[in-house]
This record gives structure tokens, sequence and C-alpha cells, in this order.
């Protein structure tokens, strides 16, 4: 058995969630926010990541209390394929932005962050309190776009030419939803 699944987080059908550790640094991880394509419509691809820069990555966001970073790791496998997060968590307002990058790109179109998402959704709602989840997302990038949906989000409005990729400017398209079960 794979001592990482010692640690796991949340758990569905085909994957579960756990903590990022420094042992994802020896499989693809350190490749995917390199390769363009995989970056290609977010904000990583910039600049180049280093190795040590994600080991520094991973040991913040392992202590951070406004951030929850998870490795998304694939049951069948126990292959790490990604990572979802609920970033800039702000516990007076009770909302974050929620993350998705799926590295591994044999996983691609199975449904993986559909259900990484819907298990840290619920998390965030049922056992962080939240009242708000977000994301944003390139006007290009209608695979997010149509995850957000799926996710329950609705299309909260547009950030006019705020991405600057591949040589030109694109609009982000934002979403967002209320925690469907809280009482006031």
């Amino acid at each position: 058995m794979n001592e990482l699944r010692k640690n796991i987080f949340l758990q569905g059908n085909s994957i579960y969630l756990r903590a990022l550790a420094e042992s994802d640094l020896g499989g693809n991880y350190q490749f995917w926010l390199n390769d363009e394509e995989i970056v290609r419509y977010n904000s990583h691809g910039r600049f180049t990541y280093s190795l040590d820069q994600l080991k520094s990555y991973i040991t913040s966001s392992i202590i951070s209390n406004t951030t929850l970073v998870l490795a998304v790791v694939a049951k069948d496998s126990d292959t790490h394929v990604g990572n979802i997060s609920l970033n800039a968590i702000n516990w007076i307002d009770r909302n974050a932005e929620i993350a998705f990058l799926l590295g591994e790109k044999n996983y691609w179109g199975k449904g993986i962050m559909e259900e990484a998402g819907q298990l840290l959704i619920e998390h965030g709602f049922k056992t962080l309190n939240l009242h708000r989840i977000h994301c944003g997302t390139s006007s290009e990038n209608q695979g997010m776009q149509k995850l957000a949906l799926k996710l329950g989000m609705k299309e909260e409005g547009i950030r006019k030419e705020a991405i600057f990729k591949m040589g030109k400017y694109f609009d982000i398209f934002e979403y967002g939803m209320i925690n469907p079960n809280e009482i006031l």
C-alpha cells in the first residue's frame, strides 16, 4: 500500500485528496507548471518553476491557514494527477477561490476535477463554514467554464482583458456559488 494513502483527507469514487508531500516532487508534478499545454489558460507558465520553488510552495501550503492545497490522486494507480485548492480563504467574509490543475494529460476529460471539485466544495461549505466559493478562468478555457457550471456555479461577470497570455489579452469569466445549505 502506498504510504501516502495513510494521509487521505477526502475520498471520492475514483480519486482521493491528500496534502501535498515533498515526495510528490519525484513524479511529474515538477514538470506540470512548465508545460505550455497544461498552463495554457492559467497564470502559470510565465516564469519557470524550479524544484526548490515547488518544495517551498509545498512547505508554505502545509502551514497556511488561508490556503488549502490538496493533491488529487487517482485511486486505481495511486498516481498524483493534479492539485485542487481553496485560495485566499477569508475567514471574516467566509469566502474562498477554488483553483484546479490537472497535470497528467492522460486523465483529461475523465471527470477527475469534477469529482475533486465536488469533494472540496462540500468540505468548504460543510466543514469550513464558507458562505461563498468562486473561481475565474480565461475566456478561452471552455473546459474550465463547463466545469464551473457542472459544479453548480453561476456566471457572475467578466473582467475585461484581465490576463495576458500568448501575446494578447483575454477576458476572465468569473463564476461563483453561495452555500446552498447555509442557515443564517
